[in-house]
Parts: structure tokens; C-alpha cells; sequence
């Protein structure tokens, strides 16, 4: 298939395959590719448009674990998200590792990169768009709140949850309940819990 795209060929020996994936966990075969082509805010939307839906997005407020972002994209990409928001700074990007973890979803799932979160979020709310935050120190359980309608999705940072500027531009917070020892989860679970409740409204 490779040859008939006219797709350049080269065998290596096994060696230099582990070298250059840097694990040995790489079924014996690399792909060397283009960086990630990000898209902007508004391909996002005209993406939900296209698909003739009210807009869903989920905005990553500083996730700093590739393998939370690809999982978080791959979930995404299940759950019928038009769109996924990163920032530049402080935060993953697309690589090597995030697709592996996405399962491919990388390849289908539109990702913008932008400068200032919070400026992002209002652009977003002139759009008509409402943004949800996920905070552990809101009343209001992810299941009792409406996310059906034009709608972005915030999940904070591992360890930090939300910055303070994108809480207080966020429209309404939600949590998860917690009922063990452990008072957080993993943000791509989380992330999870409410897109696939999103999901589940919207249907």
C-alpha cells in the first residue's frame, strides 16, 4: 500500500528502529511524518456547522501528560467533540506519544493551539458558545446540569485544576461526585465522565 502512494521505503536494521523510536515496544515499524497540522478556533466551529450540530469543544486548561492528552482526544473523538483547545504554553502538544495513546484519533480530530486561553473562551461565548468548567469545589453534579446546546467543556490541569482567570470566565462549573479515600481522578477520566454525559444529553 505504502508503495503504490508512492511512499518512501527504507529497512533498517532492528537496532536502529529501537533507536529511533526510543522503545522497544514498536512493532518493528516507524512512520516519519509531518509535524501536527493544528487548525484554528474557527475550524472548529465550522466543523460543528458542517456537521449541521450545535458546537462541542473541549478546552484543555494546561494538561502537561501526553498520555492524558491522547487519551483525552481519543475519548473525544468517540464522543462526537468537533474540537479540542490547548495552549501554547505550559501544556502538551501533539507528538509522537499522543498519537500512539489516541489510537490514531489525532488524524480525526481537529486541535487548536492559542495564545491566551481565557480570550479564547470569550471569542467562544460571542460565538453564543457556553463554557463548562470542571471544579471539585462547585454544589452542582455534572448529571444535574444541562449540557445539551452549543457547549465547550474546561478540564483543568493534573495538579492544579482550572487557572484562576479561566474559572471565573467559565458560564457554570460542574464535579464529579467522590465517594473513596482518593478525592481526584485522572483528568482523562474525568474528561471522559462528562463528554460521554454531554454525549448522552445531546442524543
Amino acid at each position: 500500500m505504502a508503495r503504490n502512494k508512492k511512499i518512501l521505503i527504507s529497512e533498517v536494521s532492528k537496532e536502529k528502529i529501537n533507536q529511533m523510536a526510543q522503545t522497544h515496544n514498536n512493532q518493528g515499524i516507524i512512520a516519519i511524518v509531518p509535524p501536527f497540522d493544528y487548525c484554528e478556533v474557527e475550524d472548529i466551529l465550522l466543523e460543528a456547522n458542517t456537521r449541521q450540530e450545535e458546537p462541542f469543544i473541549v478546552i484543555l486548561d494546561g494538561i502537561e501528560d501526553p498520555h492524558n492528552l491522547g487519551s483525552i482526544i481519543r475519548t473525544a473523538e468517540t464522543a462526537g467533540v468537533h474540537g479540542i483547545i490547548i495552549p501554547k504554553r505550559r501544556a502538551a502538544s501533539v507528538n509522537a506519544t499522543v498519537n500512539k495513546v489516541s489510537a490514531g484519533a489525532v488524524e480525526h480530530m481537529k486541535i487548536a493551539r492559542v495564545n491566551n486561553l481565557v480570550e479564547t473562551i470569550k471569542y467562544l461565548k460571542q460565538q453564543g458558545v457556553w463554557i463548562c468548567g470542571t471544579d471539585m469545589e462547585t454544589k452542582t453534579y455534572y448529571y444535574d446540569q444541562d449540557l445539551k446546546g452549543s457547549l465547550a467543556i474546561v478540564i483543568g490541569s493534573e495538579g492544579f485544576g482550572m487557572s484562576r482567570l479561566v474559572k471565573e470566565n467559565c458560564d457554570f462549573l460542574v464535579k464529579i461526585p467522590m465517594k473513596g479515600k482518593i478525592t481526584s481522578l485522572n483528568a482523562s477520566v474525568s474528561a471522559g465522565i462528562v463528554m460521554y454525559e454531554a454525549m448522552k444529553q445531546r442524543n
